[in-house]
């Protein structure tokens, strides 16, 4: 049984600094200092696998690799890589989506100042060596490296390559490797400066006995590495274009439903050799997190298929899936694995009983608890194995929440949690914290009485997501105080 705890949930990109976009530099081992001192023990981001061009970190265009738009220019300074001058032409922090791009721009040019300066530093010579040698990269190392090098070199989808790189021709292949070989080279020292940060932090984190939480999106995007290195794990046509995307059908979030477009997965061929495939990953992601929250449990029960082409999700259809088979092939491989199942929108008794059967923690959404009487999401119908939350990454932050609500819907809250709806935000993190489930998770904005601007994603909008970012002064000596009491009443200390 795990044991009571509260915690936060903060993107990366979203973390306070000097640049246009939140890094794995000072300002997230002071956000885990505050933290610790807020008696919180858990930290959840969002993924932080590479996006290419795009904001959103769920389009991912690898399972393994990291996002290099999250190392920290600071930590490349003090590994001697770059010098503090280097820093001073960076982009505003204030941008936002324009920040994301100027970022990327310009931390590319850094990251490549830094490669020109590596063979001067032994040490990091061989760091970088080990890392290339090891175990755990390896596997998937190249096949990034040789996917980001193309990319970077002659842009464009995979699919739209030649065709002999496209469908990974061995003597295309061993061209393309000696012809980026040093693009190749670079890319790989990109992977590990954002591991080797990465590790820094979760040492950190434990140092403090904080979990990380991690999310894991059960879907890639079309243009990503494993698409294109393992196709015969995908459900695609000939040309390499899926037949059908991944979506969800009408829900409250969009009466259109939601069209991913990502490529559907072929559970017959992933089964056959016992899902190596989504083991190593849940090995890497083990690796990463202490905890892994898995995105869209609910289509390892069965999932939505639309076809390819589609203006909206509406036309889809549910297709069963080898949940089962699959996540007792996976805690057979990793039997300490913990695990957190996304399981909103669209839930039918096969996924709760799947979840159940694999005594996996499911979720608890406070602002979800008041739109039906006597929702499984009030306090009351809560269970100790799940996670609470006030909000998600996909909601409106709760003072938004509660603006946008009727009057009777205002008065039927504030009849539940016994208050005047002026600090509603504290109202729900206080039943949030006080809830029988084992973990409470706060989104920053509701500690930081934040109203709708702050919001993280709206589900369905392609534009305006994920860029806000938290304000250092925010983090406040009042404020985690605040928190360190709730924890200490509530037994989450």
């Amino acid at each position: 049984m795990a044991v009571r705890s509260a915690g936060l949930l903060l993107h990366i990109t979203s973390l306070p600094g000097r640049f246009p976009v939140g890094d794995l530099g000072p300002a997230a081992e002071h956000v885990l200092e505050w933290a610790a001192r807020a008696g919180l023990k858990l930290w959840q981001v969002l993924p932080v696998q590479p996006t290419g061009g795009e904001i959103s970190p769920y389009g991912a265009r690898s399972a393994f690799a990291g996002n290099p738009l999250l190392i920290s220019p600071e930590r490349v300074v003090e590994d001697g890589l770059c010098t503090a001058r280097d820093l001073e032409d960076s982009p505003h922090s204030d941008a936002g989506a324009e920040g994301f791009r100027a970022a990327r721009d310009w931390k590319d040019k850094l990251l490549r100042r830094a490669w020109e300066r590596l063979p001067a530093d032994g040490r990091l010579r061989s760091e970088l060596s080990a890392f290339r040698e090891s175990a755990s990269t390896k596997s998937w190392l190249g096949d990034w490296a040789l996917f980001a090098a193309v990319k970077a070199t002659r842009g464009g989808a995979w699919m739209r390559w030649p065709r002999g790189l496209a469908s990974r021709d061995p003597g295309a292949l061993a061209e393309a490797k000696a012809a980026l070989a040093d693009e190749v080279a670079y890319q790989e020292f990109l992977q590990f400066l954002f591991f080797r940060q990465w590790s820094r932090i979760r040492a950190e984190a434990q140092r403090l006995g904080i979990a990380i939480i991690g999310d894991v999106p059960i879907y890639l995007a079309q243009d990503s590495a494993d698409v294109w290195t393992r196709r015969d794990l995908f459900s695609l046509q000939d040309d390499g274009m899926p037949d059908f995307v991944a979506g969800v059908p009408p829900d409250a979030f969009t009466s259109a439903g939601q069209l991913w477009g990502y490529p559907l997965y072929r559970w017959d061929r992933i089964e056959q050799d016992g899902f190596a495939w989504w083991i190593d990953r849940m090995r890497a992601a083990r690796e990463l997190y202490d905890i892994v929250r898995i995105d869209h449990f609910r289509a390892f029960a069965a999932y939505w298929a639309v076809p390819a082409g589609a203006a909206d999700a509406r036309g889809g259809e549910w297709r069963e899936a080898p949940g089962r088979e699959l996540w007792r092939s996976v805690f057979q491989a990793l039997p300490d694995l913990a695990l957190i199942a996304e399981d909103l929108g669209t839930i039918t008794p096969d996924v709760e009983e799947l979840r159940d059967s694999l005594e996996i923690p499911g979720m608890k959404v406070l602002q979800f608890a008041f739109s039906e009487n006597d929702s499984p999401h009030l306090p009351h119908r809560h269970v100790p194995r799940s996670v609470v939350y006030t909000g998600t990454h996909d909601n409106d932050t709760t003072r938004g929440w509660f603006a946008s609500l009727s009057l009777e819907e205002r008065d039927r809250v504030r009849d539940y949690l016994g208050g005047d709806g002026h600090e509603i935000e504290w109202d729900l993190i206080r039943a949030a914290f006080a809830s029988v489930s084992e973990r409470a998770v706060v989104p920053i904005q509701d500690v930081f009485s934040l109203g709708s601007a702050a919001r993280m994603n709206h589900p369905g909008r392609p534009e305006g997501n994920w860029i806000w970012r938290a304000r250092e002064e925010d983090f406040t000596p009042e404020r985690a105080a605040r928190l360190k009491r709730l924890a200490d009443v509530t037994g989450r200390n």
